[in-house]
């Protein structure tokens, strides 16, 4: 696979639906990746992209300082690209960023899940609910609500984000249908909340391994001079 960024591909991964097991006849393949920019193009005053979109629809890909930066920050969508089940191209590079994937994790990456299901819960309106069968943008939102903290609870309690979803798969698409009652997907969120409660961080290092990862970034920048 060719990316249209300063330097070379070194990790390309199918996230989304497919990944989670979530997909439908219509659903997109989204593609998220890694590049390594070559070291002396940091030399200029005009910086090289921290990121890149295309040349395939629904592809995004970061520059690898900048996918450990938000991947030390416990990102979700950038933490899922690690654990994806569904690995279209890993260099020798891409192999390492893998292999090291544990040394970003920490509290941090739990809170950021819970946090961005939060968000989604907000973006939601709770106070104006999502008819039965109405809104699908809402029951979709509601969908990866009810996801982000699957996850979030099987980081407090394993250590790594689920990624794979199909063992709620039914559940989960009926609630993207709108075939679920809003106070049943609200029980379902409090369910989740509580537990979640229960296990905080039990499972995670308070800091994620900084050391480690920014070795690896020291000598990706010293192989790309």
């Amino acid at each position: 696979m060719t990316l249209t960024s300063p330097g070379g591909t070194v990790l390309s991964v199918v996230i989304g639906s497919r990944a989670y097991g979530l997909e439908t006849e219509e659903s997109d393949v989204d593609r998220r990746g890694v590049f390594v920019t070559p070291t002396p193009m940091f030399w200029r005053l005009d910086k090289p992209p921290d990121h890149v979109e295309g040349p395939l629809p629904e592809q995004f890909s970061w520059e690898v300082e900048r996918f450990c930066v938000l991947a030390l920050e416990g990102n979700p969508v950038v933490l899922e690209c690690l654990w994806s089940p569904l690995v279209d191209l890993a260099t020798p590079v891409g192999e390492r960023l893998l292999a090291m994937r544990r040394a970003f994790l920490s509290g941090r990456a739990e809170r950021a899940f819970a946090g961005s299901a939060a968000r989604q819960f907000r973006r939601l309106g709770p106070e104006d609910p999502p008819r039965a069968g109405g809104d699908v943008r809402r029951w979709k939102m509601a969908m990866h609500m009810i996801r982000l903290l699957l996850s979030a609870v099987h980081l407090a309690r394993h250590g790594e984000p689920l990624i794979d979803v199909r063992a709620h798969r039914d559940r989960l698409l009926a609630v993207r249908r709108g075939e679920t009652s809003w106070p049943s997907v609200l029980e379902w969120r409090g369910r989740l909340l509580a537990e979640l409660d229960d296990r905080a961080g039990g499972a995670l290092p308070a800091r994620p391994d900084r050391a480690a990862v920014e070795e690896f970034l020291i000598d990706v920048r010293r192989r790309a001079l």
